[in-house]
């Protein structure tokens, strides 16, 4: 008797990231899935209207042989304990991730001023970056929560990066930061800045941190928890 198919169907902003949503559904339904078997049908590739208005969003299909039940599926999940060192860790979550995207890409490690540095490489990193950075900061504190909890003390701060994107974005939120101190001390009022991740956040209040004029604060719900840069002192 073969092996019954199963399908879903998943929808995202782009192709890439519909294809991972089905990836993953399909996973969680026959845990150790091999990506290798699993099939795509692009129902739609997504439009997005005149100004963003009438944004259609890319729809996919996911097929692949479910095994019956007594049989067993190929699975890399136990791929870190050939190496259980930090680097080994890391390396092992970003290939599982890179190989549920359905992206090419490779990943390289390397030790740099004491952190341990993961950079994705390869030609459309768009669906592993996300949104915001949301898909890419979400990797690296999953990843620094895995090598907390086996390593201890002992490990170094992971950093997931993705051809150069957190050197892009540091370039970014450095402009955005310091434009925002300069408007918030020339009118007195508040300026609030666009939503952003945890991480990016952070990186705002550590770029005015010293600044005499100004001060910051997080406000906001996550996913939409923004920074609010005002005067210091200021009751506004």
């Amino acid at each position: 008797m073969s092996d019954e198919r199963i399908s879903v169907e998943a929808t995202g902003e782009t192709v890439g990231e519909a294809k991972w949503s089905a990836v993953r559904e399909l996973q969680r339904r026959v845990p150790g899935l091999d990506r290798e078997a699993i099939s795509f049908q692009v129902v739609t590739e997504g439009e997005r209207g005149l100004l963003g208005v009438g944004y259609t969003p890319a729809s996919v299909i996911a097929s692949a042989e479910a095994p019956l039940p007594g049989s067993t599926v190929g699975t890399s999940a136990d791929a870190q304990a050939d190496d259980p060192t930090q680097a080994g860790i890391v390396r092992g979550l970003l290939e599982r991730t890179v190989s549920a995207s359905g992206v090419a890409a490779t990943v390289t490690i390397a030790e740099v001023d004491g952190e341990l540095v993961a950079t994705l490489v390869g030609d459309d990193l768009g669906v592993l970056i996300g949104r915001h950075g949301q898909t890419i900061d979400a990797l690296q504190y999953l990843a620094n929560a895995i090598c907390h909890r086996t390593q201890g003390d002992d490990r170094m701060r992971v950093v997931v990066d993705a051809a150069g994107y957190r050197a892009r974005r540091a370039v970014t939120l450095d402009a955005a930061a310091r434009a925002a101190a300069e408007q918030a001390t020339a009118t007195g009022h508040r300026v609030e800045l666009e939503p952003m991740t945890a991480v990016e956040r952070r990186i705002v209040h550590e770029l005015l941190k010293d600044d005499p004029e100004v001060e910051t604060s997080s406000e906001g719900a996550e996913p939409t928890r923004f920074v609010v840069v005002l005067p210091r002192g200021s009751a506004d």
